[in-house]
């Protein structure tokens, strides 16, 4: 590892980490407290933390101090929606302590507001399930919702504060009767938090017809990498998060991404996910134009995109190009359990599957301690909280 390299400042999870150190860059982690990416071995220091949600701020300060003390600019690696936003707000004052690529602004921002993103649908013809936007407010919109059932309702801005209470740990709620409908708007309602939501067809078929088109659009607009990948089991199991991941070879898919790519003139990295409906047709879910999960599977599978941006933005030659090995695998090993028991499948038989992924994230014989203390940090805060519980405070007389 050279040590004059510019650090990586990661803000994000170990799935982001360690396709950076697995190519010797030096890392940054800002990260919760008790996250993998502190305790591991790439990370040469953790930075303090502030809810992006909450405090977008008091995070951009805490870069601005790290980024500007450094001898060479740090490249700067952003992974959920809230910093995504944060980068993109921010991105003038950002630029002058750090490197980093991302989308325009205004693609950003249609993208991030699902309201917006049905707009940008439409101008530009992405193959998009028919659509409904909902103000909660107005029950002149959840009167005039006109879907076939059964359909899903997802948030406009994913935060997980404000919609977990409502839907759980779920991606998006699914609605197969107006029954259920009723019952979603009255939690909506009692919530007494202002939402917006969209509504929107569903696909048929299991989430393992989800499929994922992964691209690096560098500042000339060339893509310099890709790959492909299908979603194996989710938990929950429908509309949930992703435990376990498969990189694929699927033309059909790539050559959609591509053209989407030049659609809406991206560049930066991207996750374009869609379905693939019963006759073959390939529908798009979302578009997230930041780093996520799939990097790590992909650097071990011979496509590190993380590791692409950060040679090109500091001007190292750029390796030739490489297609990622289909068939290498990804798993979130306890909620890739918690889903194959759901599914029925024989534990034997998914233990074996398992750790005959290539990747299991967090379980890694050269990295054992970031999993280990992270369990230990999080099993301390839960007996504190048992021990030690806050009191309500008391009303002054």
């Amino acid at each position: 590892m050279n040590t004059n390299q510019p650090f990586a400042c990661v803000m994000g999870d170990i799935d982001l980490l360690r396709p950076l150190g697995l190519a010797g860059i030096p890392c940054v982690a800002l990260t919760k407290p008790g996250t993998m990416p502190r305790y591991s071995r790439y990370t040469k220091t953790s930075l303090d933390w502030h809810d992006p949600w909450e405090q977008p701020e008091k995070v951009v300060e805490t870069l601005m101090r790290f980024g500007l003390d450094q001898k060479e600019k740090p490249v700067l690696f952003y992974e959920h929606d809230a910093l995504l936003k944060i980068v993109s707000k921010y991105r003038n004052e950002l630029s002058r302590a750090f490197r980093f690529l991302i989308a325009e602004e205004n693609l950003v921002d249609e993208i991030l507001d699902k309201y917006k993103f049905h707009e940008l649908a439409e101008r530009a013809g992405l193959p998009v399930p028919k659509t409904k936007l909902i103000d909660a407010a107005s029950e002149t919109d959840w009167n005039e919702i006109d879907l076939q059932f059964p359909f899903i309702i997802k948030p406009v801005t994913r935060s997980p504060a404000l919609w977990n209470p409502v839907a759980g740990s779920a991606k998006a709620v699914h609605i197969g009767t107006p029954e259920d409908l009723r019952e979603f708007k009255k939690r909506v309602g009692a919530a007494k938090t202002k939402f917006e939501l969209i509504a929107q067809e569903l696909v048929a078929g299991p989430e393992s017809a989800i499929e994922s088109y992964q691209v690096y659009v560098d500042g000339t607009g060339e893509i310099a990498g890709e790959f492909t990948g299908k979603k194996i089991r989710t938990f929950p199991v429908e509309l949930g998060h992703s435990c376990s991941l498969m990189i694929t070879d699927t033309e059909d898919l790539a050559e959609l991404g591509r053209e989407l790519v030049r659609k809406i003139n991206l560049r930066g990295v991207a996750e374009f996910e869609f379905k693939r409906a019963p006759d073959g047709k390939l529908f798009l879910l979302e578009i997230n134009p930041r780093f996520n999960l799939w990097h790590h599977l992909g650097a071990v599978a011979g496509v590190n995109l993380p590791a692409l941006v950060y040679g090109d933005l500091i001007g190292l030659p750029r390796p030739a190009h490489a297609s990622a090995r289909a068939g290498t695998r990804w798993c979130r090993v306890w909620q890739d359990l918690r889903a194959s028991r759901a599914d029925g499948i024989p534990l034997t038989k998914w233990f074996n599957w398992a750790m005959s992924c290539e990747v299991k994230r967090g379980l890694t014989l050269d990295d054992p301690l970031p999993i280990f203390l992270g369990g230990v940090w999080r099993t301390s805060s839960n007996l504190l909280q048992i021990i030690s519980p806050k009191r309500p405070a008391q009303a002054k007389t």
